[in-house]
C-alpha cells in the first residue's frame, strides 16, 4: 500500500485540493451555493473510487452525502462518518495565504478544513479505493458525509431516523480528531457531550446614565458577573443541583489505563502561555477534559464596547454558557438543570431569561470490541508502537444519534496534532499524517475481517 500512496500522491494531493477550494462553511447562508457544490465533488470522488452508488440528499439544512460498496449482504458493514463543511476562515488578516487557496510548505497542507475534516475524511476515500483495485476489501463500506457538522448537525438526525435501513452498519469508523503526537499514536474511544445555552439578564427598560443611577439600580452586567460566579464552587465543581447524579466514576484501573497517555504539565502551561492550571479538585488535566464535565463561558456582553469611554448602566446584560457532559449525563437534562438552577440565582431587581440551543450526548466505544482491536493493530503496525487509548474532550452529537439509532460503536481514529490548529487562522495536515492515515485505514479493513 506504501508503494501505491507514494505513485498516487500527487494525485491525491490535487483531488483533495478541489475539496479544499470550496468554501463549503455551513453557518453562513451566502455559501449555500458551495455547500451544493462541495456535496456533488464528494459523490463524484466516491463514485470514482468505486462505490456502487453515491448520492445527494437534500434535508431540512445543507445536503447529506450517502454512498456504499455492497460486496456481499452477509459480510459486516462499516459505516464511514465525515463532514465536507468547514469553520469560517475569519480572521483573514491572520492567515499567512488565503484559506481557500491550499499550498503545501514545511511538508503540512495548509487551508481552511486541511484537516477538519476534507483532509482526514478524504483519506477513507483514498484507502477503500485502494483496497477496492487491489480486490483486498472483504465487508460492506457505507459512507455519510455531513454538510453541517461544524453546527451540530442539526437536520442529520432526522435524515438518519428516515434512512436508518440506508445506514444500517455493524460499526462506526470516523477519523476527525487528533492523535497525541505524532509519535505516540492514540484512538479515541469516546467523546464528552454538550448542552449550550444563552442566557440573558435584564435590569431597568432603558439604559441610563451611571452617575444617575449606578449604586441605586442592578447593574446587569454586575448581576451577571455574580450569578456566573455562583455556578463553580472553589474546589472546581459544578455547584448544579444534580449535575454530577449521572456522572459515572471510572475506576483507579481505568484511570491508569487512561493515564497512559503522555503528559507534561510543564509543556502544557507553556504552550498556553499560563502559569497555573485549573479544573475540579483530585483529577489531573487530562483527566478534566476527558472523563469529568465542566461549566465555561463562551461569551459575555453588553453595555457599551465601542472606542472611548460612555458612562452608561446598561438595561441588559448577555453571556453564553457550555457544559461539556460525559456519558450517561443527558444534555436535555443538564439545560433543564441549568435553567431552574440559574433563575434560583437571580436576585429582585432584574429579569433572567435562559435560551437552550444545540446539545449532545456523549458516548464511549469498548476497548473490548472487534472494531476497536482492529484499529490499535493497523496504528500499531503502521507506527510501530501500540496506540494509547484515550477520551476527547470535544463533543460530535451525531455520532451518539447514530450509535443509539443503529446500535453501532463508533471508533474515532483521527490523525491530526494540535499543532493542526483547526477552528484557527493557518490550519494545517501533516502530510506525513495524511498518508499514515491512509495506510492506517487500509489495514484497518484487513484486520476488521480476519
Amino acid at each position: 500500500m506504501k508503494e501505491y500512496i507514494q505513485n498516487n500522491s500527487e494525485k491525491f494531493l490535487a483531488e483533495l485540493f478541489e475539496l479544499l477550494r470550496i468554501p463549503s462553511v455551513s453557518s453562513m447562508a451566502a455559501h449555500a451555493p458551495d455547500m451544493q457544490k462541495a456535496a456533488e465533488k464528494y459523490a463524484e470522488l466516491l463514485l470514482a473510487a468505486g462505490v456502487d452508488r453515491a448520492e445527494v440528499y437534500p434535508t431540512a439544512g445543507h445536503p447529506v452525502v450517502f454512498a456504499e460498496k455492497i460486496i456481499d449482504k452477509n459480510k459486516p458493514t462499516i459505516l464511514v462518518y465525515a463532514h465536507y463543511d468547514v469553520q469560517p476562515a475569519d480572521p483573514m488578516n491572520l492567515w499567512t495565504t488565503p484559506p481557500f487557496e491550499p499550498v503545501v510548505r514545511d511538508g503540512a497542507i495548509y487551508a481552511r478544513g486541511a484537516n477538519d475534516d476534507k483532509g482526514q475524511g478524504f483519506m477513507h476515500i483514498k484507502a477503500f479505493e485502494y483496497l477496492l483495485k487491489t480486490n483486498q476489501l472483504k465487508c460492506n463500506v457505507k459512507f455519510i458525509i455531513d454538510g453541517e457538522e461544524e453546527i451540530g448537525s442539526p437536520s442529520l438526525p432526522a435524515w438518519a431516523v428516515e434512512h436508518k435501513d440506508l445506514l444500517a452498519c455493524d460499526d462506526i469508523l470516523v477519523s476527525d480528531t487528533t492523535m497525541i503526537d505524532e509519535k505516540i499514536p492514540s484512538l479515541n474511544v469516546g467523546m464528552r457531550g454538550l448542552a449550550y445555552v444563552e442566557v440573558e439578564v435584564t435590569g431597568p427598560n432603558k439604559d441610563l446614565h451611571s452617575g444617575h443611577y449606578g449604586g441605586a439600580v442592578a447593574n446587569p452586567i454586575n448581576t451577571l458577573c455574580t450569578m456566573i460566579d455562583k455556578l463553580i464552587d472553589d474546589k472546581g465543581r459544578v455547584t448544579i443541583k444534580g449535575f454530577y447524579d449521572d456522572v459515572v466514576e471510572l475506576s483507579k484501573e481505568e484511570r491508569e489505563m487512561l493515564g497512559r497517555a503522555p503528559f507534561d504539565i510543564h509543556e502544557y502551561k507553556h504552550f498556553l502561555d499560563i502559569e497555573e492550571v485549573k479544573g475540579e479538585e483530585g483529577y489531573t488535566t487530562m483527566e478534566r477534559t476527558g472523563i469529568r464535565p465542566c461549566l465555561d463561558v463562551n461569551g459575555i456582553w453588553g453595555g457599551y464596547i465601542g472606542e472611548g469611554a460612555k458612562t452608561v448602566l446598561p438595561s441588559v446584560a448577555h453571556a453564553k454558557i457550555s457544559m461539556r457532559l460525559v456519558p450517561n449525563q443527558d444534555c436535555k437534562k443538564i439545560a433543564e438543570l441549568f435553567e431552574k438552577h440559574f433563575m434560583s440565582l437571580a436576585p429582585k431587581g432584574v429579569k433572567v431569561k435562559v435560551i437552550p440551543h444545540h446539545g449532545g450526548q456523549g458516548f464511549l466505544c469498548p476497548m473490548s470490541s472487534n472494531v476497536y482491536k482492529a484499529a490499535a493493530r493497523a496504528v500499531r503496525e503502521v507506527y510501530g508502537i501500540e496506540p494509547v487509548p484515550n477520551r476527547g474532550g470535544g463533543s460530535i452529537p451525531i455520532l451518539a444519534d447514530l450509535q443509539q439509532l443503529l446500535g453501532a460503536n463508533p471508533l474515532l481514529m483521527g490523525f491530526g496534532l494540535e499543532r493542526d490548529v483547526i477552528h484557527s487562522p493557518n490550519e494545517s495536515y501533516l502530510l506525513s499524517q495524511f498518508y499514515k492515515g491512509i495506510e492506517s485505514i487500509g489495514l484497518f479493513y484487513k484486520y476488521y475481517t480476519e
